[in-house]
Parts: structure tokens; sequence; C-alpha cells
């Protein structure tokens, strides 16, 4: 039986999922890896050790598959956005690549945005944050000179993967938008914004879909992984795109509420014309000639880590989160922000901090608990009203990924507080079965994503909106709503 391979380039390590036809998960593996942080604010890894980790995986993968050998078909990749991977004539990497979550550049971002004045979201449709691409690039430029004279090219992770994997040189659309470099609209690099910053745009990356063929595993590796026939190589995208396809995120009317240690609330579009104005990304998605739009919650399940962490350090999570589904809806007036790192969207601003609201004697461990889960729902339903005000958009269903489809009072308190339709998935592989769709759309194994999604993704449960708690959570909201500006003047003061 023929099989794709979707490889997820995390932060931490990398992941592989060896899939057959029937979307059944085969085999999987992962390894890890270090990041680097040379001095506070700094985030860099050695692009070499997702090479080894990625030899890693395929040797592990021939050992314990071996028909994997003459059945392997397709390899797509997702991978961490906007870090940046420098390259030199011979296409080598010149130095650490310089990571998402590194916030050196915030005086790039400021130079970003007074060059481009209303040209940045325009064109790039987000505006200048420090985990983006080209602050880096400016970076590099100004305090590297001799590096940036050296450089020839640059890729992002999953792209400097895959050309070592092709020799190929390519970058997809949906890591590409991260870049702040890309036209979204045109899906073309952006001329003007090459001009501005004194890029050479012949220089970058070749555009492509992320169901796009972008060469064959190269005859040396080949031959190292014993692989009988030539296996197609395709784009693959950006790991929040990858997620949302492999989680089923691939028709307009579909959330996606993701809750790891920030929280992601992401919905596809079929147009860049939103005037989000930034307070929204708005990125190519992995699905072709498609977008998606992206809310971002800086503490999310950090939130909750930090609570337990603080006030219940004996307790397990599941000793913690136990009887919270007593704890009438609204927490009987506790309301929690979870600020408490600053905040993404919609208020993009890294000085805020978190707050418990509306303390009483009635409230015990539970009540904070529960109020934590309802802040950082709260805080999702921020971009999801943006995506309903500014785009109109109505959600038949919102898939439920991470720490937040693992407990079914939060499941209860997501379809309440968004007042929809939650759906759980039978298995969760996220960004790895993503990649791995798009590399079986790519093979023609199927007509498009969509028909993809229909095989490979399975529904296990769908949690109804409980009425009454819609109405008590629709006046909590609003008291939440209103704890920003507050707290903000009360931290300013």
């Amino acid at each position: 039986m023929a099989y794709v391979l979707g490889i997820d380039l995390g932060t931490s390590s990398l992941k592989g999922l060896l899939v057959n036809p029937e979307g059944e998960i085969v085999y999987e593996t992962s390894t890890d890896y270090p990041t680097l942080s040379p001095q506070a604010g700094y985030s860099e890894q050695d692009p070499q050790v997702w090479l080894d980790a990625m030899d890693i995986v395929l040797s592990r993968l021939v050992a314990d598959v071996p028909d994997a050998k003459e059945q392997l078909a397709g390899i797509s990749i997702s991978g961490q956005m906007h870090s940046l991977v420098l390259l030199d004539e011979q296409r080598r990497a010149l130095r650490n690549a310089i990571l998402w979550n590194d916030v050196r550049t915030t005086t790039q971002c400021q130079q970003i945005i007074e060059t481009l004045g209303e040209d940045l979201l325009a064109i790039t449709k987000n505006t200048a944050l420090e985990g983006f691409t080209l602050p880096k690039i400016l970076w590099v430029q100004e305090h590297e000179p001799d590096i940036w004279a050296a450089t020839k090219g640059f890729q992002l992770p999953k792209d400097y993967l895959r050309l070592w994997l092709t020799g190929e040189y390519h970058m997809d659309l949906s890591d590409a938008a991260g870049t702040l470099l890309l036209d979204v609209e045109k899906a073309e690099w952006s001329p003007l914004i090459a001009e501005r910053f004194n890029l050479e745009i012949e220089q970058f990356p070749i555009l492509v879909d992320s169901v796009g063929q972008t060469g064959v595993v190269k005859a040396g590796l080949a031959a190292r992984y014993g692989f009988v026939q030539p296996v197609k190589v395709f784009a693959g995208g950006a790991d929040n795109a990858c997620a949302a396809v492999g989680s089923g995120v691939v028709k307009a009317d579909i959330g996606m509420s993701s809750i790891g240690t920030s929280g992601v609330f992401l919905s596809m579009e079929d147009t860049a014309q939103k005037d989000y104005q930034g307070r929204l990304h708005l990125f190519n998605h992995a699905v072709p000639q498609q977008y998606y739009s992206m809310g971002v919650t800086l503490s999310a399940g950090n939130s909750l880590n930090w609570f337990k962490r603080t006030f219940a350090k004996a307790l397990s999570f599941d000793e913690l989160l136990a009887g919270i589904d007593e704890i009438p809806a609204g927490s009987e007036g506790l309301l929690f922000s979870p600020y408490i790192t600053g905040e993404r969207t919609p208020h993009n601003d890294a000085n805020i901090r978190g707050s418990f609201i509306g303390m009483d004697v009635r409230h015990e461990l539970g009540h904070f608990t529960r109020s934590v889960l309802e802040g950082i729902t709260f805080s999702l339903k921020d971009s999801f009203n943006l995506m309903q005000s500014v785009a109109n958009k109505e959600f038949s269903t919102i898939v439920s990924v991470g720490g937040g489809a693992k407990n079914r009072t939060w499941l209860q308190i997501q379809a309440d507080v968004f007042n929809t339709p939650i759906s759980v998935l039978k298995s969760e592989q996220g960004p790895g079965l993503g990649a791995a769709m798009l590399a079986a759309v790519g093979l023609g194994w199927f007509e498009n994503l969509e028909a993809c999604s229909e095989r490979f993704v399975e529904v296990a449960e769908v949690i109804q909106p409980n009425r009454e708690n819609v109405a008590i959570y629709e006046a909590a909201y609003a008291r939440y709503q209103r704890i920003y500006a507050a707290s903000k003047e009360v931290l300013m003061a």
C-alpha cells in the first residue's frame, strides 16, 4: 500500500506521520532538539539540528516499516512560521536561525511601520510584529553586516529542510505570508517592499502553492534510505495553516479553537479583502487560492499552568479540574483576564497584565479554576467577534484542539461562550496530518483538500450550546470586555 509522510518541524521537535490512502496513521515518531538563547530576548536554532532530526525520523521509518522503502510516494512538511534562515551562494546556512519567538527586533518593527505607512496593511494585510521575518532581516543588516553581505537568499525552517531533501529553492504561500514581504492578495513577492528595504527580489525563493510539487528526494538521500521509487516532495505549509487542514478547517464556515501555551482562533477566508486593520492576522492558506484569519491569546494554557503552579501545586491537572462542572456558568461573578504576559488580539499590548475581578467570600478554588478557563475562552471570543463583525462570518461548527479539547466541561464552556457547536476530533494530529494531506492531494489521491478531509479527519463528538449558559456568558463577556481599558488605566496611573 502506498504511503505519504507528513513532517511537522516544530520549535522543540520534529515529528513524522506515515499515512495510507485511507487516512490511517501507520507509523509515527519524533525527536527533540535544543533552542539557543545567547542573551535575553534572543531565540535561535542551528538549522543543522533540523536536518539531523529528519535523518533520524527517516532512518527509523525505513527500519520499522520496511515496505516504506518501496511504497513511500510523497513527503510534505509543516513548519514553525517566520523563523529566518540566511543562505550563502551555495545555499548553506550562514548563521543560526532567528526564531519566531525572538523579540530583539522592536526597533526594526517601528522602522517598517514608519517606512511603509499605509502600504504595510494594504500589501501584507498584517502589522509589523517582532515575530515576523522582515524585522529579523533588517536586524541582521544593521548588526551583522558581514553576514548580510554574504547573504544570497533566505528560507523558513521547513523550506530549508525541503531544500536539503530536493536541492530546490522554494517557499509556499502560507509561510511567505508571514514574512511581511508578500503581497498577500496578488500572491507574489512585493517589489515595493523589497525596494524600500534594499532587498534583491530576484534572490527570494520561488513561490508555490502548498500542494505544489517542489522536486523529488535527491538521489544520494534516496539511496541512503533505500527508496526504490522517486519520492515526490510537496511544498507544505505554515504550522497554523497545516494544523487547520489537519483539523478539517477547509471550509469558510468552520472555525478552530486551539489552546496550547498560547491560544489561536482561526477561520478560513475566501478573499483577502477583509478590513481587519491588523487586529487579526490574515495569511494565505495552505488550501490553494484561499486565506485564513487568525487571532492569538498570548497566555491561554500558560494561564492555567501559572494558576496551578501558584495556587494548587500539589494537585494534578485532573484533580484541579475535578468538580468544576458543579460551579455555575460565570463562576458566580468571578472574572479572569488572561493578560499575564501581555496580550496580542485584539489589543496588541505587551504591557497589559491579568487580573481576577469580582472576588468575594463565596469563591473557592473551583470558582477560580473555572474562571481561568472562562477567561481564556473569552479572550478567544475577542477574535471570534472580530471575524463576525468585520467579515460577517457565520460558523456552523468550531473544531476544538489542544488543551481545551481534553476536558468535557471546558468543551461545554467553549460551546456556550461561542454559542456554536464544538466538534471534537477522534484523533488529533494537527500540523503533521495536515502536511500528509497536502502530499495526498499533491499526488492526486484526492481532487482537493475538502475531499481529503472527509477521509482523513474524523469527528468523534459534537458538543451543543446550553441555551441558559449562553445567556449567562453573554452578560459575563460584556463585563469581561470592559476589563482591558480599566486595567490599562490603573496600570498607567
